[in-house]
């Protein structure tokens, strides 16, 4: 019997995912700033959609509602989606704020 969590990616991409439609502005070490279009996210990370400059396992801050700044890493990219990881966990008292605040609609929202 193992000891301990064995979480991979595959497990945290089972997080409940929230669609929102959020444009920010990615802080990355050498392409600086970066429009991002955050179209769905988790406690876990969030996918964007549109052209990306750089590559799998590059990092990049983004400053969210409630959260602030946080960074996340790109786990993967196709020609027009990626999906980041972030480096921490969102407490869900925090990530429930942020929903309300990026998603409006209550139909949209998950029930709680």
């Amino acid at each position: 019997m193992s000891g301990g969590a064995q979480l991979s990616v595959t497990d945290l991409r089972r997080s409940a995912r929230h669609p929102v439609d959020h444009r920010v502005i990615g802080e990355h070490r050498q392409h600086g700033d970066v429009p991002l279009h955050i179209v769905n996210l988790s406690a876990h990370g969030f996918m964007v959609q549109g052209a990306i400059a750089f590559g799998r396992g590059e990092r990049v801050s983004v400053r969210l509602p409630r959260i602030g700044r946080i960074e996340a890493h790109m786990i993967w990219v196709t020609e027009d989606r990626a999906g980041f990881q972030f480096e921490r966990i969102i407490r869900s008292d925090d990530f429930l704020h942020l929903i309300d605040t990026l998603q409006p609609n209550p139909r949209l929202r998950r029930v709680r």
